[in-house]
Protein backbone atom coordinates (compact mmCIF):
# COMPACT_ATOMS: atom_id res chain seq x y z
CA UNK A 1 0.00 0.00 0.00
CA UNK A 2 2.93 2.49 -0.61
CA UNK A 3 0.91 4.56 -3.59
CA UNK A 4 1.48 6.53 -6.62
CA UNK A 5 4.09 8.75 -7.36
CA UNK A 6 4.65 11.46 -4.82
CA UNK A 7 3.88 15.06 -5.48
CA UNK A 8 5.34 17.97 -4.17
CA UNK A 9 2.24 20.74 -4.32
CA UNK A 10 3.84 23.94 -3.12
CA UNK A 11 2.05 27.39 -2.35
CA UNK A 12 0.66 27.73 -6.13
CA UNK A 13 -3.64 28.18 -4.88
CA UNK A 14 -4.68 24.19 -4.70
CA UNK A 15 -7.71 22.53 -3.39
CA UNK A 16 -7.32 21.13 0.36
CA UNK A 17 -9.57 19.34 2.54
CA UNK A 18 -9.38 19.62 6.22
CA UNK A 19 -11.64 16.61 7.97
CA UNK A 20 -12.53 16.00 11.20
CA UNK A 21 -15.18 13.57 13.08
CA UNK A 22 -17.12 13.76 16.26
CA UNK A 23 -18.89 11.08 17.71
CA UNK A 24 -21.97 11.39 19.90
CA UNK A 25 -23.64 8.67 20.99
CA UNK A 26 -24.00 5.55 18.57
CA UNK A 27 -23.55 8.14 15.41
CA UNK A 28 -21.46 10.72 14.04
CA UNK A 29 -21.04 14.54 12.70
CA UNK A 30 -18.22 14.78 9.71
CA UNK A 31 -16.54 17.66 9.00
CA UNK A 32 -14.93 19.00 6.17
CA UNK A 33 -13.16 22.55 5.59
CA UNK A 34 -12.39 23.70 2.01
CA UNK A 35 -8.92 25.85 1.78
CA UNK A 36 -7.02 26.98 -1.68
CA UNK A 37 -3.74 27.14 -0.11
CA UNK A 38 -2.04 25.89 3.42
CA UNK A 39 -1.22 29.15 4.59
CA UNK A 40 -5.26 30.61 4.23
CA UNK A 41 -6.69 32.07 7.62
CA UNK A 42 -10.47 31.22 6.70
CA UNK A 43 -12.10 28.43 4.76
CA UNK A 44 -13.51 28.69 0.88
CA UNK A 45 -16.58 26.32 2.21
CA UNK A 46 -17.51 24.21 4.91
CA UNK A 47 -19.50 20.91 4.84
CA UNK A 48 -20.82 18.47 7.39
CA UNK A 49 -22.78 15.42 7.78
CA UNK A 50 -24.42 13.39 10.45
CA UNK A 51 -24.12 9.53 10.22
CA UNK A 52 -26.68 8.13 12.67
CA UNK A 53 -24.92 4.79 13.28
CA UNK A 54 -20.80 4.04 13.42
CA UNK A 55 -19.19 0.90 13.92
CA UNK A 56 -18.38 0.14 17.82
CA UNK A 57 -14.85 1.09 18.37
CA UNK A 58 -12.71 -1.72 18.64
CA UNK A 59 -8.87 -0.87 19.83
CA UNK A 60 -6.59 -1.58 16.52
CA UNK A 61 -9.13 -0.99 13.96
CA UNK A 62 -10.60 2.52 14.28
CA UNK A 63 -10.58 2.99 10.72
CA UNK A 64 -13.91 0.94 10.48
CA UNK A 65 -15.36 3.25 12.81
CA UNK A 66 -13.95 6.50 11.20
CA UNK A 67 -13.49 5.66 7.49
CA UNK A 68 -17.10 5.49 5.99
CA UNK A 69 -17.70 8.83 7.79
CA UNK A 70 -15.20 10.70 6.32
CA UNK A 71 -16.09 9.23 2.75
CA UNK A 72 -19.42 10.56 3.44
CA UNK A 73 -18.88 14.00 3.83
CA UNK A 74 -16.46 13.56 0.98
CA UNK A 75 -19.48 12.83 -1.17
CA UNK A 76 -20.79 16.18 -0.29
CA UNK A 77 -17.92 17.85 -2.39
CA UNK A 78 -18.64 19.02 -5.99
CA UNK A 79 -15.02 17.50 -7.20
CA UNK A 80 -11.95 15.72 -5.48
CA UNK A 81 -9.84 17.79 -3.55
CA UNK A 82 -5.89 17.62 -4.59
CA UNK A 83 -5.16 16.77 -0.69
CA UNK A 84 -7.11 15.89 2.09
CA UNK A 85 -6.05 16.62 5.56
CA UNK A 86 -6.88 13.77 8.40
CA UNK A 87 -6.83 14.11 12.39
CA UNK A 88 -4.56 11.01 12.86
CA UNK A 89 -2.22 8.89 11.07
CA UNK A 90 -1.44 7.85 7.27
CA UNK A 91 1.10 5.25 8.63
CA UNK A 92 1.95 3.53 12.12
CA UNK A 93 5.11 2.29 11.72
CA UNK A 94 8.64 2.38 9.81
CA UNK A 95 7.45 -0.76 7.65
CA UNK A 96 4.53 1.46 6.18
CA UNK A 97 1.96 -0.55 8.17
CA UNK A 98 -1.65 1.67 6.81
CA UNK A 99 -3.05 3.84 9.50
CA UNK A 100 -6.84 5.91 8.70
CA UNK A 101 -5.07 8.44 5.91
CA UNK A 102 -3.64 5.34 3.75
CA UNK A 103 -6.75 3.73 4.03
CA UNK A 104 -8.73 6.92 3.04
CA UNK A 105 -5.93 6.89 -0.19
CA UNK A 106 -6.46 3.59 -1.11
CA UNK A 107 -10.69 4.08 -0.60
CA UNK A 108 -10.23 7.07 -3.14
CA UNK A 109 -8.28 5.05 -5.80
CA UNK A 110 -5.20 7.37 -4.77
CA UNK A 111 -6.49 10.43 -6.67
CA UNK A 112 -5.24 12.71 -3.99
CA UNK A 113 -2.42 13.12 -1.04
CA UNK A 114 -3.63 12.49 2.54
CA UNK A 115 -1.73 14.12 5.12
CA UNK A 116 -2.36 12.84 8.86
CA UNK A 117 -1.84 15.29 11.37
CA UNK A 118 -1.72 13.66 14.76
CA UNK A 119 -2.05 15.34 18.11
CA UNK A 120 -1.16 12.29 20.22
CA UNK A 121 1.87 9.40 19.82
CA UNK A 122 1.09 5.72 18.87
CA UNK A 123 3.65 3.51 21.52
CA UNK A 124 6.22 2.70 18.69
CA UNK A 125 6.55 6.18 17.18
CA UNK A 126 10.06 7.26 18.50
CA UNK A 127 11.54 4.45 16.10
CA UNK A 128 9.13 5.43 13.23
CA UNK A 129 10.97 7.23 10.23
CA UNK A 130 7.19 7.36 8.53
CA UNK A 131 6.19 9.99 11.10
CA UNK A 132 8.01 14.08 11.21
CA UNK A 133 7.29 15.78 14.51
CA UNK A 134 6.66 19.28 13.57
CA UNK A 135 6.76 22.16 16.26
CA UNK A 136 4.23 25.15 15.96
CA UNK A 137 4.39 28.35 17.90
CA UNK A 138 6.11 28.08 21.54
CA UNK A 139 4.90 25.02 22.15
CA UNK A 140 6.85 22.39 22.98
CA UNK A 141 4.56 19.46 22.34
CA UNK A 142 4.54 18.03 19.10
CA UNK A 143 2.22 17.03 16.16
CA UNK A 144 2.65 14.31 14.45
CA UNK A 145 2.86 14.30 10.68
CA UNK A 146 2.34 11.29 8.02
CA UNK A 147 1.89 11.48 4.27
CA UNK A 148 1.27 9.39 0.92
CA UNK A 149 1.57 11.15 -2.44
CA UNK A 150 3.65 13.87 -0.88
CA UNK A 151 7.14 13.60 0.36
CA UNK A 152 7.18 13.40 4.34
CA UNK A 153 9.60 16.63 4.55
CA UNK A 154 6.98 18.39 2.46
CA UNK A 155 3.76 18.13 4.23
CA UNK A 156 6.32 18.67 7.26
CA UNK A 157 7.10 21.80 6.51
CA UNK A 158 3.19 22.79 4.82
CA UNK A 159 2.15 21.99 8.45
CA UNK A 160 4.53 23.99 10.05
CA UNK A 161 3.66 27.12 7.93
CA UNK A 162 -0.13 26.82 8.22
CA UNK A 163 -1.90 30.07 9.76
CA UNK A 164 -2.72 29.91 13.50
CA UNK A 165 -0.12 31.15 15.91
CA UNK A 166 -0.44 28.23 18.42
CA UNK A 167 0.03 24.19 18.20
CA UNK A 168 -2.77 23.43 16.44
CA UNK A 169 -3.05 25.02 12.87
CA UNK A 170 -5.88 27.27 12.68
CA UNK A 171 -7.81 25.18 9.61
CA UNK A 172 -7.49 21.81 11.56
CA UNK A 173 -9.12 24.22 14.83
CA UNK A 174 -11.76 24.96 12.34
CA UNK A 175 -12.70 21.24 11.12
CA UNK A 176 -12.98 20.11 14.75
CA UNK A 177 -15.14 22.94 16.18
CA UNK A 178 -17.13 22.50 13.39
CA UNK A 179 -17.83 18.83 13.19
CA UNK A 180 -19.04 19.16 17.45
CA UNK A 181 -21.23 21.80 16.57
CA UNK A 182 -24.87 21.86 16.32
CA UNK A 183 -26.08 23.13 13.02
CA UNK A 184 -28.13 21.15 10.20
CA UNK A 185 -25.58 18.24 8.36
CA UNK A 186 -25.33 18.03 4.81
CA UNK A 187 -27.94 15.87 2.30
CA UNK A 188 -26.95 12.54 2.50
CA UNK A 189 -24.57 11.41 -0.92
CA UNK A 190 -25.18 7.91 -2.34
CA UNK A 191 -23.04 6.13 -5.24
CA UNK A 192 -19.26 6.14 -5.09
CA UNK A 193 -17.14 8.51 -4.29
CA UNK A 194 -16.33 11.25 -7.11
CA UNK A 195 -16.68 8.24 -9.88
CA UNK A 196 -17.35 10.71 -12.33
Amino acid sequence: MRGGASRTLGSAAVTIAFLDVHYKGPGARAACVLSDSWESESPMQTYTQDIETVETYEPGKFFRRELPCLLSVLRLLPSLPKVIVVDGYVWLSSVRRPGLGALLYEALGRRAVVVGVAKTAFGQVEACSAVARVYRGSSRTPLFVTAVGMELEVASQHVRQMAGRHRIPEMLRRADRLSRCATTAGVGARGPVFSR
